[in-house]
């Protein structure tokens, strides 16, 4: 059993960050974790990729770590976002990250600069070695560039601190590889792919469509572990229009904000170099929430 980060097992939702008027909405930020507390979700990830972290400032990014742990008052864990592709700035928000009240870290590969398997091996050793919480190795190659192997993750398993791995390779291989060969808790990066990683060991997921349907996703991950396959299998039948949209009508995080915009959770607001959805995706949009029963 992969139960190093077992604390985190079940949902983890990838929190959006609002804005209004080209500023962070922190009374809608905070409604958002109080959203995820009511749905007895596991965990809210601020300031991932959904949370647009790559157009935050530097003093945005710290705020909204700062608030998310307010408002979450220790009702739902945090795992906070402070990944970087320069070693010291990640260290830096990690650290912060962690004085701030943060639960766990969530730290992508870094990303652009694309290092060699070494590289991104004492990248993580590093800050596994500064921080005493928890961290989850973000595994994303779509957006870094760069796959971390599985036998690097295997070697970084050996930091004590290293707990988990978002797995968004889109490889089940690569999962079963990590699974076998190491105690870490595996989440699935991939909300389509939750039930499949699931049945090789993976314990969860960190999602962006428990952003409007938490309920649902911890039914399903609750029905896997009770052994109730057909249900488990029901569910994800029934999530996967919403999991296709939510990554194939656009990039993450521009489909999730158009929906909660229409459920009125959100006002939309992206920042550039996003952009909204073209009026004919967001008419897909609107079809598949409504016959999903959320509009």
């Amino acid at each position: 059993m992969n139960t190093r980060g077992e604390q985190f097992a079940g949902l983890s939702v990838a929190i959006v960050t609002p804005f209004v008027g080209g500023r962070i909405d922190f009374e809608t930020l905070q409604r958002q974790v109080e959203f995820q507390i009511d749905a007895g979700t596991t965990a809210v990830c601020a300031v991932g990729t959904t949370g647009e972290s790559p157009t935050l400032s530097h003093a945005e990014h710290r705020a909204v770590i700062s608030a998310v742990v307010e408002a979450a008052a220790g009702r739902i864990k945090v795992m906070a976002g402070t990944g970087s592709n320069s070693t010291e700035e990640a260290l830096e928000l990690t650290q912060f990250a962690a004085q701030a009240g943060a639960d766990a870290a969530l730290v992508v590969a870094p990303y652009y600069n694309k290092p060699t398997q070494e590289g991104f091996f004492l990248h993580f050793k590093t800050l596994a070695e500064c921080v005493d919480i928890p961290i989850c190795v973000y595994n994303i190659p779509g957006r870094t560039a760069k796959n971390i192997e599985p036998e690097t993750i295997i070697r970084m398993a050996e930091c004590p601190r290293i707990a988990m791995v978002k797995e968004a390779t889109g490889s089940m291989d690569q999962a079963s590889r990590i699974l076998a060969a190491t105690d870490l808790t595996v989440l699935s990066g991939d909300d389509s792919l939750t039930l499949p990683l699931m049945s090789v060991g993976a314990r969860g997921v960190v999602s962006v469509v428990g952003n409007i349907v938490p309920a649902d996703v911890i039914a399903l991950c609750r029905a896997f572990d009770a052994g109730n396959l057909a249900e488990a299998l029901r569910l994800h039948r029934k999530l996967f229009p919403l999991c296709r949209d939510m990554l194939g009508l656009s990039t993450n995080p521009i489909p999730i904000k158009a929906a909660m915009k229409l459920l009125g959770r959100d006002t939309g607001e992206l920042r550039m170099p996003m952009t909204p959805l073209e009026p004919n995706q967001e008419a897909r949009l609107r079809k598949t929430l409504a016959d999903y029963g959320l509009l």
